[in-house]
């Protein structure tokens, strides 16, 4: 992952995504997270929520990626950079395989997975961390640099 500062005074949301979509975001392999509505680029805390879509892991995409993952929730996993927010156009080929139409996809870019995750209660919509929650979190970033 690249150590890029952020701006003084801003802050990073944190964004809830459920298991096991979460984890194949850890993996490396999806590419893109579908929202209902457009969010800003820039960093996030990867949130996993409290619920599990088991019958996502029947899906052959995700459940290569997903083997031999554990599958954390309720925690803050990671961070990771949104490069682009954007819709495809309507009868185009989606962006990825992970995109659905209609949705718009946050693609992601330098993610870093938590060695411990941190315990956290997050929201469906961009959600703001406590200050200490953003502590115990970049304690295990040394690297990246607010």
């Amino acid at each position: 992952m690249s150590t890029v500062p952020l701006p003084a005074g801003d802050w990073i949301p944190g964004i809830s995504i459920r298991q096991p979509y979460a984890a194949c975001i850890l993996a490396g392999a999806k590419d893109v997270e579908n929202r209902p509505g457009r969010w800003r680029t820039g960093w996030v805390l990867l949130h996993t929520s409290q619920t599990v879509e088991r019958p996502a892991l029947r899906i052959p995409l995700i459940g290569r990626t997903v083997r031999d993952r554990q599958l954390v929730t309720g925690a803050v996993v990671g961070v990771a950079r949104i490069a682009d927010c954007h819709q495809d156009l309507e009868g185009a080929p989606l962006c990825s395989p992970w995109a659905h139409p209609g949705a718009w996809h946050l693609v992601r870019s330098d993610v870093q997975e938590l060695p411990l995750p941190v315990p956290a209660r997050g929201q469906v919509v961009p959600w703001k961390p406590a200050s200490a929650l953003l502590e115990r979190v970049f304690r295990q970033l040394p690297d990246f640099r607010l």
